[in-house]
Formats: C-alpha cells, sequence, structure tokens
C-alpha cells in the first residue's frame, strides 16, 4: 500500500485530462441533447494544431516557456474552428431530425476528421513526437510528478475557475442555463439561442485543446487515433457525472481517472486475477464502471440537470 499515493496521484492527473474533455460532450449534450462523439476527434485536432504552431511557426530552438502558451492558443483556435464548422454545417441542417440522423453524421465526422490529420500528417499514422518540458522529474513526499504533468496539474483547476465563472456570471452564461433548461422559451426571451449553441461547442473544443496539449506533453507523442479511445472515456466521464452538468463532468472524469490508475495497479494482487491488471485491461475497467453506475445510477454522480426534451 506504499504505492497508494503515488496512484491517486496518477489517477487524478489522469481524471483531470478526461475531465477537460468530457467538459465539451456534457455542455453540448445540456443545450441541444446531443452526443457529440466527434469531439474525440476535435480533442485529436487540438493537438495537432498546437503541434503545427511548434513546428511550422515558431523558430528553431524556441524557449518552451514561450512556445507553450502559443501552443496552447494555436491548438484552440484550430480545435473551436472545427467544432463551429460541425456545429454550422453538420449538425445545425439536423437540429429538427430524428436523433439518429446527428448521431450518424457525428460518427462520420468522426472519421473524416481522423482521415484529414492522417493526409495531412503522415507520420500520424504512428506518432508524432510532441515537444517537452525540460526538467523534472519531482518528488513530494513517496509520490514523483513528471514533467509532462505540471502543465496539468496548473490547467485543469484554472480551466475548471474560468468556466464556472463564465457560466455563472456573464450574460451568455446566464444564456447557457437558460437555453439548457428550454430554448424555446429562450429565444421567447430574447436569447438568440443559435449564438448559444455555437458558444457551447467552441468552449468545449477549447478545453478539449487544452487537454490534448496536455497529453501530448504527458505521453510526449500525438497520433491520428488518439482521440477515438480517450472521446470514448471522456463521454464515460461525463455520464458517471451527470450528462448535462458540467462539474459533474469533471468530477467524473477524476473518478474514472482513480478507477483506471488503481485497478491497475491492485487488481493484478487478486489471486486468479494476475492477466486483468495489465496496462491493457485499463479501458475494460473504464467501462465497467459505467456499466454499473449505469445500472444503479443512471442519472449520473451528480444527478442529471437536463430533462429529456425529446
Amino acid at each position: 500500500m506504499n504505492e497508494l499515493p503515488q496512484q491517486l496521484v496518477n489517477g487524478l492527473l489522469l481524471g483531470s485530462m478526461y475531465g477537460l474533455v468530457a467538459i465539451g460532450y456534457t455542455m453540448v449534450y445540456g443545450i441541444v441533447q446531443l452526443i457529440n462523439f466527434a469531439h474525440g476527434e476535435i480533442f485529436m485536432v487540438g493537438g495537432f494544431g498546437a503541434l503545427t504552431i511548434y513546428l511550422y511557426v515558431l523558430p528553431d530552438g524556441t524557449s518552451m516557456v514561450i512556445a507553450l502558451p502559443l501552443m496552447i492558443l494555436g491548438g484552440i483556435i484550430a480545435a473551436v474552428l472545427v467544432a463551429i464548422g460541425a456545429e454550422r454545417f453538420a449538425y445545425r441542417p439536423l437540429r429538427g431530425a430524428p436523433r439518429l440522423a446527428p448521431l450518424i453524421t457525428a460518427i462520420g465526422l468522426s472519421l473524416a476528421l481522423q482521415q484529414a490529420v492522417w493526409a495531412w500528417y503522415p507520420d500520424a499514422r504512428s506518432a508524432v513526437t510532441f515537444p517537452h518540458i525540460d526538467g523534472g522529474p519531482f518528488e513530494i513526499g513517496s509520490v514523483t510528478i513528471q514533467t509532462g504533468d505540471l502543465f496539468l496539474i496548473v490547467a485543469a483547476p484554472v480551466s475548471m475557475a474560468i468556466l464556472a465563472y463564465f457560466v455563472m456570471k456573464t450574460r451568455t452564461g446566464r444564456g447557457m442555463q437558460a437555453t439548457a433548461q428550454d430554448p424555446d422559451t429562450a429565444k421567447l426571451m430574447g436569447i438568440n439561442t443559435d449564438r448559444i449553441i455555437v458558444v457551447a461547442f467552441a468552449l468545449g473544443a477549447a478545453f478539449a485543446a487544452v487537454g490534448a496539449v496536455a497529453y501530448g506533453l504527458k505521453y510526449g507523442e500525438v497520433q491520428f487515433r488518439m482521440g477515438f479511445i480517450l472521446g470514448l472515456k471522456a463521454f464515460t466521464a461525463a455520464v458517471l457525472g451527470g450528462i448535462g452538468n458540467i462539474y459533474g463532468a469533471m468530477l467524473g472524469g477524476l473518478v474514472l481517472g482513480v478507477a483506471e490508475a488503481l485497478s491497475t495497479a491492485y487488481i493484478s494482487d487478486i489471486p486468479g486475477m494476475d492477466q486483468f491488471g495489465s496496462q491493457s485491461w485499463a479501458n475494460v475497467w473504464a467501462f465497467v464502471l459505467l456499466i454499473l453506475v449505469l445500472l444503479f445510477r443512471p442519472q449520473g454522480l451528480l444527478g442529471e440537470r437536463v430533462a429529456d426534451r425529446a
């Protein structure tokens, strides 16, 4: 049990990354009742947008102190542009259609984005090396923090604080809350619901891009399929926390990350379970947790705030 603090920290860091991406799922669902299954690929585009800034815009040898903010900005711009384009040309025309239509469209868009990045970055067929922060690792008692995790330690709480302030204190944020509760009444009250929906897509994409930069720094690489599994896990986190609840998305991400870290660390210690504790089984246990939550608390940990408007 001496490694329990380390595993908890690993799980919280991993869960913070899941939570950043899960925010996009839950915001879009909360407002338009749409599960945007292309959101994982928007996360991936954010990672390659950041990498493009580093490789093709910044001069060689640029310090990461200067490069990292510009990479974050580049990743956010790339992800937001793709998300807004998807909303305008793929989802908005289907807003009144049966739910199966936008779902199939999201899956098709996901595949199209994967292939577009694959064509733009031939090296992405395997993996492309992501720039790293020099220094570390750092020891805090019995816990070791890798250099690549430092960005995530700062970015996750700052992102949540910014989002909480935006939603609770700004006019647009209050418009988002009103649209989530009743879009027809919100429109009658003078709220431009189309604009609110675009803002929800853009905000979710921005947080996904921050998560993508964190992913690249943590694992040292990006590749065109990286959004598929991580997107599914982020969706799992959104459901765990309560789909439609932005605070629940981050909570669900943390719970999922900790559960994944502890399962890979300790399940192999159970007699007869040696083969089930490897890293390759981490995805399995994540979805087992989702199934359990859906069986015993389908509204999620913090409850589902939005009513079914189908």
